[in-house]
């Protein structure tokens, strides 16, 4: 499986931006798509997944309402819509791709397969 992200850039507070992640390689029906990010100098956070199968979507409690992963089964293609967007949301963000357990969903360790990261930097 290989990712490719894109879609990141300079955006002020409030303002939107939409990060896509082009998935390839051997079929992935039963792997849950990811979203992470990580802020300078902290470590990898979740943000959001979605099980390719169902589509069933996870996110993290501070982008709820704010941003949304979808995914494009045609374009074999996973995005996250941010809206609102605040300097926290400042990182580097991650696509991965993996077979995760529920209760592991949110751990980078669930995951075997990781897009190149693409920069995100709300600032006025």
């Amino acid at each position: 499986v290989q990712l490719q992200a894109s879609g990141g850039g300079l955006v002020q507070p409030g303002g939107s931006l939409r990060l896509s992640c082009v998935v390839s390689g051997r079929p992935f029906n039963g792997y849950t798509m990811a979203w992470f990010r990580q802020p300078a100098g902290k470590e990898r956070e979740f943000v959001a997944a979605l099980k390719w199968g169902n589509s069933n979507t996870f996110a993290r409690d501070s982008v709820k309402g704010r941003f949304t992963i979808s995914r494009d089964s045609a374009k074999n293609t996973v995005y996250l819509q941010m809206n609102s967007l605040k300097p926290e949301d400042t990182a580097v963000y991650y696509c991965a791709a993996g077979t995760p357990i529920t209760s592991t969903m949110r751990s980078d360790k669930a995951y075997a397969y990781w897009g190149q990261g693409t920069q995100v930097t709300v600032s006025s």
